[in-house]
């Protein structure tokens, strides 16, 4: 298997999983939601989903990704859903939602057992969060977009995720 990594503040780190790919099934997940609810795949079955993992929404680019998908894509559709995926407490992630005014992305946690981490490839070896990305699954749950991004301090490719989604509507 190849090992794969990617850069945290200039410093290589090496991710835990397989590397999702465009045209493969989307692997299961358990996360939690904000009530400490455990939500799979399944549970967004029927929709376009739309996975934006940070490493935590206390910071600044996680917070504007955040932001931006909650602003520019949940509205594109109801057939659309955002799923935000960290390793912060499903409380931590409620807090910052009221805070922030973030009422349509849907947070979720992997702080439990790091499962969706380990599934998509985004588990950040020896640091126990998850690297910067995107993945964009169709309403039968095929991967059909996939960005890992190389610095996680940077942000995530805006107009190719847009692209990704409008082209499944």
């Amino acid at each position: 298997m190849e090992k794969r990594t990617v850069n945290f503040a200039g410093n290589p780190v090496a991710l835990v999983g397989p590397e999702v790919k465009v045209g493969q099934q989307a692997p299961d997940f358990k996360l939690l939601d904000n009530k400490l609810g455990e939500k799979t795949l399944k549970d967004y079955a029927g929709k376009i989903k739309v996975i934006s993992v940070v490493p935590s929404l206390d910071t600044g680019v996680c917070d504007a990704q955040t932001r931006w998908f909650n602003q520019d894509v949940t509205g594109l559709s109801p057939d659309v859903v955002v799923l935000t995926v960290s390793m912060d407490l499903p409380f931590a992630q409620a807090r910052w939602c009221g805070a922030a005014g973030v009422e349509n992305v849907v947070t979720l946690s992997d702080h439990r057992d790091a499962d969706f981490g380990k599934n998509y490839g985004f588990l950040m070896d020896g640091l126990r969060l998850e690297a910067r990305g995107v993945v964009v699954v169709d309403k039968n749950d095929k991967v059909t977009y996939v960005e890992y991004v190389p610095e996680v301090t940077h942000a995530i490719n805006f107009d190719g995720v847009l692209a990704a989604v409008k082209g499944l509507l």
